[in-house]
């Protein structure tokens, strides 16, 4: 005997339970599959002595995909946005003000008169551009011809990096470096208690719209006949029958699912996945309490106290601190000693308040870079194999990080919708 269910989610991030609640409140009968034991993926928040670490540095674009579908769930976004204060750029092992705006732009010593009028020039150009006009085009290609001073083109490329995640303009596109730009300019925001309080909220969804969550379960493959997904496979044998699998995953998981599938093979073999390495500080005491952020320019570095601007991160009178290296180009490796030498010139005698501390040093960030255009990646529906669904931050036409996540779950339960729909009619 085989479980039946109408739709099978092969994995319990964010998008996976994002577009489970989607198809249950739609009516569809769903079981989603996690093989860990707990739900979130890389949305998993841990605890420890009272400080809650995420998996590196995150951050919710208040204007993304990501605040669009959470808010059409019902799923309460609660946190803080930085306002710029305490915020510096980091060159060599110098602090200079980060010029973010007009008054700091006028305020800092990281440029002289001319760079700062071009630096004014090119991001107020940015703001208005239309990034779709930039298809086929790297970020580094855009940079050479758009801004002349070596040391503006540093500060222009650093806010792309806090904005995208990804250290390699050689080969990001540039439609989705200013598109992801412009969003992160109307502002972020980092989640009081830590991205858990997501998953938390979307689980509890999930089980209200009637989603049956199997947890601490394997799916070894998708089953298929004929051109068309007919369940999934566990790895202790158990099978449900499926009219309809969305694997919730990385180019790899659904390749993994699918062997001998050669188009999806070609997806994972293309996938460049996008890294950094982080390390998380709990302190018990913050040294320098005025300075909360600081972003290198000649070197990939990025550094953010969230605690000072989102709720239960850290205990009283404590602090939660990200310092990260964004990898890839040049950048391949880190080790922990570089990342704790940046949080000795934001936070110097920081060593003498640790509590608690975490280095990791290849987190992966997204699971394919987007090197030519947005419009080139996979879509959600996998054309060639009937019935079967992508969604992840490889997906789609819209965004990065997690806004490509729950934009593609978003386009998957409008899509099955419509199918529904038409077979009604």
């Amino acid at each position: 005997m085989k479980t039946k269910t109408d739709v099978a989610v092969v994995g319990g991030g964010l998008g996976g339970l994002a577009v489970a609640t989607l198809l249950a409140r739609g009516g569809r009968k769903v079981t989603l599959f996690e093989k860990s034991r707990h739900l979130g993926g890389r949305a998993h928040t841990t605890e420890v002595e009272g400080y809650h670490f995420n998996l590196g540095p995150h951050a919710l674009y208040l204007e993304g995909a990501a605040a669009r579908v959470l808010g059409r769930l019902g799923v309460p976004m609660r946190g803080g946005s930085p306002r710029g204060e305490g915020s510096f750029a980091l060159r060599g092992n110098q602090l200079y003000p980060l010029p973010s705006g007009a008054v700091s732009l006028l305020m800092t010593d990281l440029l002289g008169a001319a760079g700062k009028l071009e630096l004014g020039r090119v991001l107020t150009g940015l703001g208005r551009m239309d990034a779709a006009a930039l298809e086929g085009r790297s970020l580094r290609e855009w940079l050479d011809e758009h801004v002349t001073r070596e040391e503006v083109r540093e500060v222009v490329a650093a806010f792309f990096r806090v904005a995208t995640y990804c250290a390699d303009a050689d080969a990001l596109a540039a439609d989705a470096a200013v598109e992801q730009f412009q969003r992160a300019r109307k502002g972020v925001r980092y989640l009081d208690g830590g991205w858990s309080e997501l998953v938390r909220a979307l689980a509890g969804m999930a089980k209200d719209a009637g989603v049956a969550v199997v947890g601490s379960a394997r799916v070894e493959s998708v089953e298929r006949e004929a051109g068309r997904v007919r369940g999934v496979r566990l790895a202790d044998g158990t099978e449900y029958e499926a009219e309809t699998v969305v694997v919730a995953g990385g180019p790899r998981d659904v390749a993994a699912l699918l062997p001998g599938d050669e188009v999806l093979a070609g997806w994972a073999a293309k996938a460049r996945p996008v890294k950094a390495a982080s390390l998380e500080v709990g302190l018990s005491k913050l040294p320098r309490p005025r300075a909360l952020f600081a972003l290198g320019v000649d070197r990939p570095w990025y550094a953010s106290v969230h605690s000072a601007w989102a709720r239960r991160l850290a205990p009283e009178g404590g602090a939660m601190v990200h310092v990260a290296k964004y990898l890839g180009g040049r950048e391949e490796e880190a080790s922990e000693a570089e990342l704790e030498g940046v949080l000795d010139v934001l936070q110097p005698g920081w060593r003498e308040h640790v509590v608690t501390k975490r280095f990791l040093p290849g987190l992966t960030v997204m699971n394919a870079l987007p090197a030519k255009r947005l419009g080139e990646r996979p879509g959600p529906r996998v054309e060639h194999v009937r019935g079967l669904y992508v969604v992840g931050d490889w997906v789609g036409e819209e965004g990065l990080l997690v806004d490509a996540s729950l934009a593609s779950a978003e386009t998957v339960s409008r899509l099955l919708s419509t199918e529904t729909g038409a077979r009604a009619a």
